[in-house]
């Protein structure tokens, strides 16, 4: 039976070819880069050693060779290679591949099926590999550029290894333009820096940089080109962020731990990171005011004021002007000194309360508006602390069969400096009035 999924008709040599499929490499160790999941002693590594491949799921981002990797192993492990794409692939077309991949394994063939963007595959489409997976018509190899946790059946995930790809580093996308100048037969028109910033434009994508090389060897001028030249002629490549999806999550995260770990540069880093994305400043007001309240607290009851004030700047102004008041609410945080205490205090409020839900108030703190209530004990005892020594009585709040729990601890830095000095006096005088009482 034919590959339903491969006429069999011969390419021939006068084809035009894209530069990046010329290059593809022949054998795994002609593969530039993930040397964690390539390099000795490396999962693929150790596996084919072994000469036992299992299932597969490649994350991570475009142009780190998810493709080429599966098509190697598929050579490596002399598998018949399918490849589909999630995105145009339904229930109809997996059926064929399946019983085209039953027909090849009767006839003593196995079959490496790989799945870009697997994670477009819905949950019932996902459980359709199961079966096949476990009676081995075929060894999946998924590629994802989404956290595979987040968006794969936790049923495929237990059946596969997840090995994680990188972004190319330039010293590795520099070893891809020398092949490429070698393929092409001459060197690319440019001086250092433009080739440098060239590397930069693909940001860290190997097929990204293949095409761009494409586009500058076309240009028919003997001389070299400088960063200014390169420019012009070409555009740089957008930064690689979904709103939706990690990029968002991984880069909010970044810019959260930068402020939490005062460190202002790397927090505008990340804060123009998200902006240059595309992300929505209102998004990156409310999580910087969440990071006010959440790391600064009462150490200084100032920031959570300046991130208001940014917010309402930003209202006011609209982009790009009111972006810049969200940059000094970002710099101020980071700046500021730094307590979880009121967070700590809060979540341990919230945990007792939930332990301890069906308490009720101690009866001298309850009103007793009626005879009836007076009579059942209600306000009866209760001091009224603008009447006692020192404006403060001493008494407990907490229900009667509740041991008093310490939740709020204020720390030695900024204002909460005080605020402890002010929690220690009342402690003192709380204890001074039990031994009294």
């Amino acid at each position: 039976m034919a590959d339903l999924f491969n006429s069999g008709a011969a390419v021939p040599d006068s084809a035009p070819r894209p530069l990046a499929d010329r290059l593809r490499p022949k054998s795994i160790d002609e593969v530039i880069g993930q040397q964690k999941v390539l390099g000795p002693d490396a999962p693929l590594t150790v596996m084919l050693a072994a000469g036992s491949l299992t299932s597969l799921i490649f994350w991570g981002p475009p142009g780190v060779g998810k493709t080429t990797i599966a098509r190697l192993l598929a050579d490596e492990t002399d598998l018949h290679f399918v490849q589909i794409s999630a995105i145009f692939s339904g229930v109809p077309e997996l059926r064929k591949v399946f019983e085209a991949a039953k027909i090849r394994r009767q006839n003593g063939q196995g079959t490496l099926l790989f799945v870009d963007e697997i994670h477009r595959f819905n949950k019932a489409q996902q459980d359709g590999f199961l079966p096949h997976m476990e009676d081995g018509t075929i060894l999946l190899v998924g590629a994802t550029t989404e956290n595979p946790s987040f968006e794969l059946n936790a049923a495929v995930m237990s059946r596969a290894q997840v090995l994680v790809l990188e972004r190319l580093s330039l010293a590795e996308l520099e070893l891809m333009a020398q092949r490429a100048e070698q393929e092409l037969g001459r060197a690319l028109p440019l001086d250092g820096p433009a080739r440098e910033a060239l590397l930069e434009m693909a940001d860290g994508d190997g097929r990204a940089l293949l095409n761009l090389i494409e586009q500058v060897a076309a240009w028919k001028t003997d001389q070299k080109l400088d960063t200014t030249a390169l420019g012009q002629r070409l555009m740089r490549r957008a930064a690689q962020y979904d709103k939706g999806g990690d990029s968002h999550y991984n880069l909010i995260s970044a810019l959260h731990k930068s402020v939490r770990g005062s460190d202002p540069d790397a927090a505008l880093y990340w804060f123009a990171r998200m902006l240059e994305g595309g992300e929505d400043p209102r998004f990156l007001a409310r999580r910087i005011t969440r990071m006010a309240v959440e790391d600064i607290g009462l150490a200084d009851p100032q920031a959570q004021a300046v991130c208001l004030q940014s917010w309402e700047t930003y209202e006011r102004l609209g982009s790009p002007e009111g972006e810049l008041a969200l940059a000094q609410a970002v710099t101020y945080l980071a700046l500021a000194p730094k307590s979880n205490a009121t967070y700590v205090a809060y979540k341990g409020a919230r945990k007792a309360a939930k332990q301890t839900g069906s308490e009720l108030p101690p009866k001298h703190i309850l009103n007793a508006p009626t005879k009836m209530m007076k009579e059942q004990g209600y306000g009866a005892g209760y001091a009224y602390d603008h009447d006692a020594e020192d404006g403060f009585s001493g008494q407990d709040y907490f229900p009667e069969t509740m041991k008093r729990p310490v939740l709020y601890a204020p720390v030695e830095r900024g204002f909460e400096r005080e605020l402890k000095k002010r929690l220690e006096y009342f402690t003192k005088l709380r204890a001074k009035r039990d031994d009294q009482a």
